[in-house]
């Protein structure tokens, strides 16, 4: 069916309070209504008994319908809404959000955070245990995030000895890290 019958239908329920066309409009509407609001996370028995409550305003306020300033369907929806807001409002809950936002950095909880620091801590203790050669290497590599080459230019050593430093410590890291309270030995 198209606005312009729902708009006469609802002038009928206005000047004559036509009940055959109430009842068109509600086996229309109903439905929708009753569909938008469970995809808001409503129940099937709350989303229905809201849908009918949304109808029976409709039924109350058929006479302030104005057809030049909105469609049947945009006007239903808009005391549906509205409904709903006031319901929100009532529970003293606030509106849910139309949608969360993918871009928005996720918070880590506190579990989360109390294991990198202590993963974080048991790392720079582990360090430690390297020779100078081997931390300075792997520091430059991992923490300044300097090619093998520019540390071998820097350090003014073969590029080889650079590598076998920065494996070397790995493995001893590695060692290190996998036996519990390693890190604490000398």
């Amino acid at each position: 069916m198209s606005d312009d019958i729902h708009d006469r239908q609802i002038e009928a329920v206005a000047l004559h309070r036509d009940r055959e066309a109430f009842a068109c409009l509600f086996a229309h509407f109903a439905p929708r209504l009753k569909a938008w609001l469970m995809r808001t996370g409503a129940t099937a028995q709350a989303a229905e008994d809201f849908a009918q409550d949304a109808m029976l305003a409709v039924w109350r306020k058929a006479d302030l319908f104005d057809s030049r300033r909105a469609g049947a369907s945009a006007w239903i929806f808009a005391i549906a809404r509205n409904r709903r807001l006031d319901m929100i409002r009532r529970e003293k809950r606030q509106p849910p959000a139309p949608e969360l936002d993918p871009c928005a950095p996720e918070r880590d909880q506190p579990d989360v955070l109390l294991a990198a620091s202590q993963d974080a801590t048991r790392v720079r203790q582990a360090l430690q245990h390297l020779t100078p050669d081997q931390a300075v290497a792997l520091r430059l590599a991992f923490f300044l995030d300097q090619s093998h080459s520019e540390i071998a230019d820097r350090l003014g050593l073969p590029l080889g000895t650079v590598k076998s430093r920065i494996r070397n410590a790995m493995i001893r890291l590695r060692q290190i890290l996998e036996t519990p309270g390693q890190e604490t030995r000398p």
